[in-house]
């Protein structure tokens, strides 16, 4: 299927971008305006683009129904101050229900059932119930396009976090990814949470080089078994592993003795092996199955 986005209507490409370009984290984003009316709302068109110096933007896009903006970017145009809320799954129907398009004058932190309280270096409240508020001073303004759809940026520029005890580690000093609960968009009236059951872990290269696919043995690279994220595993480490003649394994044992006269079934048991090894994280075993051929 190939679909030309500008052929689309614009709810046909909000549907092929949103369901496509997914998760996508939350901006619980509370305003002001200048008569000190509060708005709160939920926008999926948030990131963070920058730690130095820390700056995250979102978009307030203009509706695709009938092409109006919306409360949050008046606000910002009036009072340049936000406070972006994260949010968890211990709050992800109220912030979506602060999403309907309340009056202008109706406080979503009321109709949503959330708490205010002061935020100490902007305008805007923070949400009491979320476990990460950051108070943010927007810096910049982009409208991308006058159709409906269309983006309208706001960067902003992180100034100090609230984060809840609750989800810092053992040692009080940094976030535990696993305690925070977050929560994320994807199309239509589709989420994702993010639990300890479905995070893992990926090995990082960093400033030393991995090997590469190309650098793989033969065997390896062209197994029939190993999937392209066990060779990606495995084209990770810095060099070429050697064998570990103290490396003592019962099931590699094993292997070699059952499959001893039939070398093709022996590397294909030798390769479901390794990727069972992989898919547990144990790159330097898997290695080690694998050069038991070599």
């Amino acid at each position: 299927m190939i679909v030309d986005l500008d052929t689309l209507s614009a709810m046909d490409r909000q549907h092929f971008l949103q369901t496509s370009v997914a998760p996508r984290p939350i901006c619980f984003a509370s305003t002001i305006d200048s008569a000190g009316r509060v708005n709160l709302s939920p926008f999926s068109f948030f990131n963070l683009f920058s730690t130095n110096p820390p700056i995250l933007i979102f978009s307030p896009c203009r509706r695709v129904r009938d092409n109006t903006t919306k409360h949050t970017w008046h606000n910002v145009l009036e009072i340049p101050e936000v406070v972006i809320n994260i949010v968890d799954l211990a709050m992800v129907h109220q912030a979506s229900l602060s999403s309907c398009d309340f009056p202008k004058e109706v406080n979503e932190f009321v109709k949503a059932g959330f708490t205010e309280e002061p935020a100490t270096l902007v305008r805007p409240p923070m949400v009491k119930e979320s476990k990460v508020k950051i108070e943010c001073r927007v810096l910049e303004t982009k409208v991308l396009g006058d159709g409906a759809g269309a983006g309208n940026l706001v960067f902003c520029e992180a100034l100090r976090m609230h984060i809840d005890e609750a989800i810092l580690d053992d040692d009080k000093k940094h976030i535990d990814q696993r305690r925070l609960h977050l929560v994320a968009r994807l199309g239509g009236d589709w989420y994702c949470r993010i639990g300890e059951e479905n995070l893992f872990v990926v090995e990082k290269p960093n400033t030393r080089l991995g090997i590469g696919m190309d650098a793989l043995p033969a065997p390896i690279r062209n197994s029939k078994i190993l999937s392209g994220n066990h060779l990606g595993q495995l084209a990770n480490v810095h060099e070429l592993p050697g064998v570990d003649p103290a490396y003592d394994d019962d099931r590699l044992k094993k292997i070699f003795q059952y499959y001893a006269v039939s070398p093709d079934e022996m590397e294909k048991e030798l390769h479901a092996y390794a990727a069972s090894l992989l898919d547990a994280g144990k790159v330097k075993e898997a290695w080690q199955v694998l050069l038991a051929l070599a």
